[in-house]
């Protein structure tokens, strides 16, 4: 799902599940001999972040491992930068950056600037993508629609950095302690196309599967992921069956998504995706 020498990102709403999708990379990564740095801005814990992994299957000895495993949770800019030039020795396989919404601040820049996030990718992300790791950077999504639908919030500079994916989290059943959760993914960007190139067509973003954890009657949860099948739609993009009956209803027919919007006084995404939706259902007239 994620790129090796790569940045990566992953990108969501507040508790929909990112942290925990990353929590499950890097349990898979020690579990494959691989060495994990999870720098840690959002202030979750050490704590916290280790009984999570060991919650989900994480061996205790690597993490213990100081070879194989650092928690780092910076307080300036300045131990960040320490942090960063160690890994040229240390040379992780895969880093976490929680959260990227954090990161721009210690810097005293602006989430909102090209220059800045340039600044802080040259400074931190480049580095660490040159030491041949996986990187995935967890960042929010903004308020306005919109940008909502571009990725994550702030400047689209970020966006433009990524040379993996980046992989949208949206909430499906909201993650619980002892009860698991699920989580849509679906893939907001693919620079090298080799995670497009195995999911179903139609969407603009694309099915990635379904994240899950399954309680464990021990107390701890079950990781998956869940493959999408080939016919299988982006829930964010798939309209209601109103809405395409909406749609049909129309007399003329509309010929684009910008007139049955216009016809239909809908806001623009909602009338695209039924528009799209319409188009690709069997009618009358294609049977005969």
């Amino acid at each position: 799902m994620f790129y090796s020498n790569q940045y990566n990102s992953v990108i969501g709403d507040p508790e929909s599940g990112k942290t925990l999708l990353t929590d499950c990379a890097s349990v898979d990564e020690l579990a494959a001999g691989g060495r994990v740095l999870r720098i840690d801005m959002d202030h979750n814990g050490v704590q916290s972040t280790i009984s999570r992994l060991i919650g989900m299957g994480a061996d205790t000895a690597a993490l213990a491992d100081t070879s194989r495993f650092l928690y780092i949770e910076p307080e300036d800019r300045i131990e960040l930068a320490a942090v960063v030039d160690h890994m040229k020795t240390w040379k992780p396989t895969l880093v976490v950056l929680d959260s990227i919404g954090e990161l721009l601040p210690m810097f005293g820049h602006n989430s909102n600037s090209a220059d800045d996030f340039t600044a802080c990718h040259s400074a931190v992300i480049k580095p660490l993508v040159r030491t041949g790791a996986c990187v995935i950077g967890i960042d929010h999504l903004s308020k306005g629609s919109d940008s909502r639908a571009y990725g994550a919030g702030g400047t689209m500079a970020k966006k433009r950095a990524l040379g993996g994916t980046s992989i949208r989290v949206t909430l499906d059943v909201a993650f619980t302690p002892g009860k698991g959760g699920s989580a849509y993914l679906s893939i907001n960007k693919d620079r090298h196309g080799g995670l497009r190139a195995h999911s179903p067509v139609g969407d603009k973003e694309p099915s990635a599967g379904k994240f899950v954890l399954w309680p464990n009657d021990d107390g701890t949860v079950r990781a998956t992921i869940k493959a999408p099948s080939k016919d299988e739609r982006n829930p964010a993009e798939a309209a209601p069956a109103e809405d395409i009956a909406a749609v049909a209803a129309l007399d003329p027919p509309p010929t684009s998504a910008n007139e049955a919007q216009k016809r239909l006084k809908w806001r623009a995404d909602r009338a695209r995706a039924a528009f799209k939706a319409w188009k690709l259902t069997p009618r009358d007239e294609d049977a005969m």
